[in-house]
């Protein structure tokens, strides 16, 4: 197939969950700085989606960091699988890479 017939990819997810901890700061050994949290996500038929998040703006890391636990949002971003070598082999992780993030006031 040509590739000027292939249909754009698309890498974007909106999700709306509750915080499930407080989120952590990182350093990594690049140097760089990022921000991990989860929101857990309930499913329409039963049972939740824990998903991880990581924030690597400067001031989305710092909004990020002043989240509370229970405490609803909404982030946008793009889904990203990310790879490290451990002591027994390369481990991987699937994160939601966070472009927005907004509080959702509830009640």
């Amino acid at each position: 197939m040509k590739k000027d017939l292939l249909p754009a990819p698309i890498n974007e997810v909106h999700l709306r969950g509750r915080v499930s901890g407080e989120a952590v700061s990182k350093v990594l050994p690049s140097g760089d700085q990022v921000v991990e949290f989860r929101i857990v996500i309930p499913r329409t038929d039963s049972g939740v989606d824990t998903l991880d998040m990581a924030v690597w703006s400067a001031n989305l890391r710092k909004k990020a960091l002043s989240l509370h636990c229970d405490e609803w949002v909404e982030v946008a971003g793009e889904i990203r699988r990310r790879f490290w070598q451990t002591g027994s082999g390369v481990a991987s992780r699937t994160q939601i890479e966070v472009a927005t993030l907004s509080r959702i006031k509830v009640g």
